[in-house]
């Protein structure tokens, strides 16, 4: 079914006009202050009869008025959002950059009574049901933010291996230079270097922040004035890595 006849479905069901829906779009477009959102009778007209392909603006009104799921109308017109970020996995990016995260992931939400905690098992095979979540959501907001780790970028290597997606706590963005135990305990930034992003220890001595490199890693620390050239993102707090490096 083509997508102009699903929005006209869709339209029907709410029983609204060629005319309410042109009205509400102007509410719509004067309230967003974007009059890219405004629909005319005639672009409607031909968006449902005559096979035209709706702009993101007015794709984006449509599924306002009508409430759709705007992920599931793009797939209407061939663009499968859902399967973007698994796609996006064949074409990994040489440097470390702010990621977009899934729109959903897979999580388990109840497992074997059997399942004990203290022992190492086959945690696929407790698994009842599953169900889906979206990352660095919390109580309905989003409180964290995620990051690749480029192909090319071996600062944490092998700690965090290249390719690897780490979560990103913003809240966090004091450096801590003292306070840990081991490498494992120690806090790990994401930082925006104005040029580029890295994954690293920081230091922060007087006006200069340190990023420092892992002992068994090729890369070398970086010297950057602070806040001048370096900007800390957040601390790491999550990690997603294959141990495998194919």
């Amino acid at each position: 079914m083509q997508g102009g006849t699903r929005l006209r479905e869709a339209r029907e069901r709410l029983g609204l006009t060629f005319r309410d829906v042109e009205q509400s779009s102007h509410e719509l477009a004067a309230r967003l202050g974007r009059p890219e959102f405004i629909i005319h009778i005639s672009r409607l007209a031909d968006i449902e009869n005559h096979g035209v392909v709706p702009n993101l603006h007015r794709l984006f009104a449509l599924c306002t008025l009508y409430h759709l799921d705007f992920g599931e109308a793009l797939t209407w017109y061939g663009v499968p959002l859902g399967e973007m970020y698994r796609d996006g996995a064949q074409f990994p990016g040489t440097r470390t950059h702010p990621a977009a995260p899934p729109i959903q992931v897979r999580i388990p939400i109840r497992l074997d009574p059997g399942f004990d905690p203290r022992w190492t098992d086959d945690f696929t095979r407790r698994v009842e049901s599953w169900g889906y979540l979206e990352p660095g959501i919390v109580d309905g907001k989003r409180r964290y933010c995620l990051a690749y780790i480029g192909l090319e970028d071996h600062a944490m290597d092998p700690l965090i291996r290249p390719g690897s997606l780490v979560l990103v706590d913003p809240q966090r963005d004091e450096v801590r230079n003292s306070g840990w135990k081991n490498e494992f305990d120690r806090p790990i930034y994401f930082v925006d270097t104005r040029k580029s992003y890295s994954c690293s220890w920081c230091l922060l001595e007087g006006g200069h922040l340190i990023l420092q490199t892992h002992p068994l890693s090729s890369a070398r620390p970086r010297l950057l004035r602070y806040p001048e050239e370096a900007e800390i993102i957040g601390q790491v707090v999550g990690l997603a890595m294959r141990l495998d490096p194919a």
